[in-house]
């Protein structure tokens, strides 16, 4: 098989992927994450990512030998709830939850971190998941944990991210002042005056 050719079916599989599981992931979000709340959008799918990358580490045999279907399945089940989850809520949740004063940099720094986690992110798991047989190894790359051990990493990582999103306030049904409590002062100065001009 040429290059040309390994490109055009990697694509064509990664779009249908996109197609089927990224893409109304976030349509899910979008239609119910005023209706359920970003936390639990945001638990929900790491905790279905979570399951779906130990299912996918721990019959790892069986998905690579009979049942590349199930492979595919899992796989875009995971990229579904990735996008109905963390995705999405990672970047919506930062824009409400800082003060109005810090949050353009606040949100910014949320970003870049997002980022520059994502990036570690793939280039770990692609030395990650190669071979450790150094003779199986991809051209370049030195032994990894392979792939199913890779996975069970995810797996935990996916683990500690729906254990970290328990430090997340929940702003479903709450101004952005009544977030950051802007306006607590204002509201005490505004009885204040209420009462001295009762008086």
């Amino acid at each position: 098989m040429n290059a040309i050719y390994e490109v055009y079916r990697i694509a064509k599989a990664q779009t249908l992927i996109a197609l089927c599981s990224t893409v109304p992931g976030y349509w899910f979000t979008v239609l119910l994450i005023d209706r359920i709340g970003r936390f639990a959008i945001q638990l929900m799918g790491f905790f279905s990512m979570t399951v779906f990358m130990f299912a996918l580490a721990i019959l790892y045999n069986h998905w690579k030998k009979d049942n590349h279907t199930g492979f595919v399945v899992m796989y875009s089940l995971t990229f579904f709830f990735a996008n109905f989850g963390p995705n999405t809520t990672t970047f919506i949740v930062p824009a409400e939850i800082f003060p109005a004063r810090l949050r353009s940099t606040c949100h910014g720094i949320s970003a870049a971190s997002g980022k520059a986690g994502a990036i570690v992110g793939a280039f770990g798991f692609l030395y990650a998941a190669q071979s450790m047989d150094k003779t199986k190894t991809d051209a370049g790359y030195p032994p990894g944990i392979g792939i199913k051990n890779a996975l069970y990493v995810l797996g935990v990582i996916n683990f500690l991210g729906m254990v970290f999103t328990f430090l997340v306030p929940e702003p479903k049904g709450r101004s952005l002042e009544e977030l950051s409590g802007e306006n607590e002062g204002e509201d005490g100065e505004a009885e204040r005056n209420t009462r001295t001009d009762l008086v």
